[in-house]
């Protein structure tokens, strides 16, 4: 049996390096950053109680774009509103948030989402598949913060992988099939491509909620006519079809597959937290989930707590096709009878022995 990456291209994934340019103006700011392989940037010397300048906001906001996410180092102990102040340097500005309040959430803000594995501290199992947060809106969030407000002493990190260098090592055949994809939430019936192209880095990025998809529809591919074109082209539902169970399950061990390569193939990262680290993740650019032994008891890794927010996008990730933002999976369809149309939950199960709570 062929291992995740033997199933994909030897095209090197390109994941650039921290512009010059930028470094420099860090560095003028009382910054240092330090460049992670393959991917991430730690960033040194800051303190995100003070609004850092707008010219340096905007340059690690491309950072992100291309790198995937930033870390600010000794952060230790902010305060709820300190955390979420800091949160809006960032996509449009605002926070967007969708998540009950924790009883044990600092001040009860309802902008701090709290994880924990200790359900006394914080809401348990939290993202053990790949995926990328507010899967479910149709302006899906932006950036995500994770504040670790208390890292465990053994592990409990979370996983990164770039959704551009993915891209680039699927063959051209799977290229070409995934970017005439739209998938349609479960939960919400929010649609969003399955390929888009990132509005910082313009990079062709994948894109598959492996915890709550409810369908998956397909473009028909036309002789003569290139894949850009299709995505601009009002499509009728002639030229539509649901994938049906076995291409659906295809489709979602591809993606997860592509994605558990990305740490052979660099375009992946384990990440392992200190106490106080401040991240922030490019939600475009970047899926994530964490690490298995973030779930781990107490007993066995220590207290965790992870304080997430979420930042609202600028624009919508809006589907190909000129297919509506929403659809309707409660109701009937017009497309295939084979095809899968499955409405709330975790949507379709492609894996029965996976815990699937995103």
């Amino acid at each position: 049996m062929r291992t995740p990456s033997e199933k994909f291209s030897n095209t090197p994934p390109t994941i650039p390096p921290l512009d010059p340019g930028r470094v420099a103006l860090f560095e003028k700011a009382g910054l240092t950053v330090k460049q992670l392989e393959p991917l991430g940037v730690e960033i040194y010397g800051a303190d995100v109680r003070h609004r850092l300048p707008e010219p340096v906001i905007e340059a690690l906001e491309v950072e992100m774009a291309n790198r995937g996410f930033i870390v600010f180092k000794h952060q230790a102990d902010l305060s709820a509103d300190e955390l979420v102040n800091a949160s809006k340097w960032w996509g449009a500005g605002e926070i967007h948030s969708t998540h009950g309040v924790h009883p044990a959430t600092p001040d009860m803000n309802r902008d701090i989402f709290r994880c924990s594995n200790d359900n006394r501290y914080g809401i348990l199992g939290v993202g053990p598949q790949w995926h990328n947060d507010g899967s479910f809106e149709a302006a899906t969030f932006s950036h995500s913060a994770y504040y670790m407000a208390r890292a465990p002493e053994q592990g409990g990190g979370t996983h990164f992988a770039h959704q551009g260098a993915a891209f680039d090592v699927l063959p051209e055949e799977k290229q070409a099939f995934w970017e005439r994809l739209v998938s349609v939430n479960s939960a919400s019936g929010v649609s969003h491509p399955v390929v888009h192209t990132h509005p910082i880095s313009g990079r062709k990025s994948v894109w598959l909620h492996l915890g709550i998809t409810g369908a998956v529809l397909e473009r028909l591919p036309e002789e003569g006519v290139s894949i850009d074109e299709l995505q601009q082209t009002p499509a009728s539902t002639k030229q539509l079809r649901l994938l049906n169970e076995d291409e659906m399950k295809q489709l979602f061990n591809d993606y997860n597959d592509l994605l558990n390569a990305s740490f052979e193939k660099n375009y992946g990262i384990r990440y392992h937290y200190d106490t106080g680290d401040l991240l922030y993740i490019d939600n475009w650019a970047l899926a994530h989930r964490a690490a298995p032994e973030a779930h781990m008891s107490v007993e066995e890794q220590g207290l965790r707590i992870m304080d997430r927010v979420t930042i609202k996008s600028p624009q919508n990730l809006a589907p190909h096709f000129e297919l509506p933002q929403y659809i309707n999976l409660s109701g009937p369809h017009p497309f295939n009878r084979d095809g899968v149309w499955k409405a709330g939950g975790v949507g379709f199960r492609w894996k029965d022995d996976i815990p699937m709570q995103n």
